[in-house]
């Protein structure tokens, strides 16, 4: 086959991408359903169909983040963060892209074409955040010799780790500090 027809097949093809999106803090919560199913729609409007879904949850963001807006630079450290994972042709994602820009109630997103690992991988953000913040708190009794007179005295030790800390790794100093509040001395 020539390679101007090869280039030419791969053109039709249909490609894996993730559609990244951050909405507006200011969008009511009840709203923000709205916006995420007019999202979907726009993708299947032009013949994309969506395979997987993180619907959008409001979370603190790493740094605060600049949108202008109504002739105002303005500042949001927070936003709803969801993706939608689908396939389409190579050529409608320009069209696609234009659409998502027309949306002002989107902070930021990003549209990437996913490689085959990463088609069957999905990272879920919204469950991996959840699981970071639980806390376990296990209380052992210890036997512990008094220097001073000789005499052994029971205490009460408390270690407090998160679910993906190892023991050598760093201790959350907010919960730690947390456990020896509660402490009795």
């Amino acid at each position: 086959m020539p390679a101007a027809e090869a280039n030419h097949a791969f053109d039709d093809e249909q490609n894996s991408y993730e559609f990244a999106f951050h909405v507006l803090p200011t969008v009511a919560e009840g709203e923000v359903e709205g916006v995420f199913t007019s999202l979907k729609e726009l993708i299947t409007k032009d013949g994309g169909e969506i395979f997987d879904e993180e619907a959008p949850e409001r979370f603190e963001l790493a740094y605060e983040i600049v949108k202008h807006l109504e002739g105002k630079n303005r500042k949001y450290a927070s936003a709803y963060f969801g993706w939608i994972r689908f396939k389409s042709e190579s050529h409608n994602i320009a069209h696609l892209t234009e659409e998502i820009e027309a949306r002002p109630e989107l902070l930021r997103y990003l549209i990437i074409k996913l490689t085959r690992v990463e088609e069957e991988h999905p990272f879920r953000f919204h469950e991996a955040l959840a699981a970071e913040k639980t806390v376990t708190t296990v209380e052992e009794s210890q036997v512990v010799p008094d220097l001073s007179t000789g005499a052994e005295s029971a205490e009460d030790t408390s270690e407090v780790k998160t679910e993906d800390e190892s023991a050598e790794g760093d201790v959350d100093e907010s919960a730690l500090d947390e456990a020896l509040e509660s402490k009795e001395v």
